[in-house]
């Protein structure tokens, strides 16, 4: 299984160092969930994997692209190899011994906390507090911005159905062609708001992100005082926080790119109704196309309003999350608690910056 592992992940990240639109991140996305799936010694567990989506994906990519990832593909191989395999055998062992050393470095900084128990508990309470603060502004512009925009393709559609409606009442012969092009313009208007709304909600979580750094930050300079011998401990600890807080918003980010993706799919069958009506024809084409204007407002409205309502609930279930983060801290920092099963967060970040410092030395090879 190390061999086989090695080899699927030698293709993926083969590809992914010779193509400039696959990430790091992305790569190690796919190399965490293979090996979380695999962490698991059941021999029914590893045969479902085999056959599971991200294992064939993984082989699938290995098999197509292998013979054209670059030229430097043979020197690369001799790095990813060994790479992969000490990758495979690294997070089995310390998934293990890291887990200890999180217990143990838990226990010290309880020890050193425990006299000052009520002002840590004052302290990350108020810092709490701020966070629920910070964050509050972003869920609500998250909506606004999204009900700007369906108010913005509303007002468009009210002119484009104005015109639409023009050319009906003209009573002209070709109704088929003096519309025709009017479905075209619909599909451009829609792809057009979606367009803008993806670009603005973009920078969302880079936003979330700095504010997650502050509060991280200001947590640290907090309890500073209270652990001076044990620094390193609650770095490590404040670490493991910011990397679980910034992947909830990463995640939230592509969930959100998604969501606008299926606005897109809602909404380009609009288009492409009003072409089938016209191709139907037939002798009640004005009063089809009368009917169709009259309720496109309504069905375009109710889709941009499911879409905004479905963002904010995204954006203050991340703003709960991250509060929700932030008191899991506190609890853990008070004597004889702590959950050392988080210990898998340390464990994926190591892994992403071994890929991301990895993927940087084989991008100065290649230059």
């Amino acid at each position: 299984m190390q061999l086989k592992a090695a080899a699927l992940i030698f293709g993926l990240l083969a590809i992914a160092g010779a193509q400039a639109d696959v990430s790091a991140d992305q790569v190690a996305d796919v190399v965490w969930k293979y090996f979380t799936q695999l962490s698991g010694n059941a021999k029914e567990t590893v045969d479902q994997l085999q056959q599971s989506e991200i294992g064939q994906q993984l082989h699938i990519l290995f098999q197509d692209n292998l013979q054209t990832v670059s030229t430097y593909a043979g020197d690369l191989q001799k790095q990813l190899i060994p790479f992969a395999t000490d990758l495979q055998a690294r997070l089995t062992e310390d998934s293990r011994k890291l887990k200890e050393q999180i217990r143990r470095e838990l226990e010290q900084l309880q020890i050193q906390l425990s006299p000052f128990a009520d002002e840590v508990h004052q302290q990350i309470s108020r810092n709490v507090q701020e966070l629920q603060a910070k964050l509050s502004p972003y869920a609500e512009e998250l909506g606004k911005q999204v009900e700007k925009n369906s108010a913005d393709l509303r007002q468009q559609l009210a002119l484009f159905r104005q015109q639409l409606q023009a050319k009906l009442d003209e009573n002209i012969g070709n109704l088929r062609t003096s519309i025709a092009p009017y479905a075209d313009e619909l599909q451009q208007q829609i792809s057009q708001k979606v367009d803008d709304t993806k670009r603005q909600l973009a920078p969302y979580a880079d936003e979330i992100k700095a504010k997650v750094d502050e509060s991280v930050e200001e947590l640290r300079r907090s309890l500073s005082p209270y652990t001076q011998e044990v620094q390193e401990q609650l770095t490590r600890q404040l670490e493991g926080l910011s990397f679980q807080m910034k992947k909830r918003a990463e995640e939230m980010q592509s969930q959100l790119l998604e969501q606008t993706e299926e606005l897109r799919l809602k909404l380009s069958p609009y288009a492409q109704e009003l072409r089938e009506k016209l191709e139907d024809g037939g002798a009640d084409l004005r009063e089809s196309l009368t009917l169709y204007v009259t309720g496109l407002d309504g069905k375009v409205g109710q889709q941009m309003e499911d879409f905004r309502q479905t963002v904010t609930l995204y954006g203050q279930n991340l703003n709960r999350l991250l509060v929700q983060n932030m008191e899991e801290m506190r609890q853990k920092l008070e004597p004889h608690t702590g959950n050392v099963e988080d210990h898998l967060v340390f464990l994926e970040k190591d892994v992403r910056d071994r890929l991301n410092s990895f993927f940087d030395s084989m991008k100065q090879l290649g230059n």
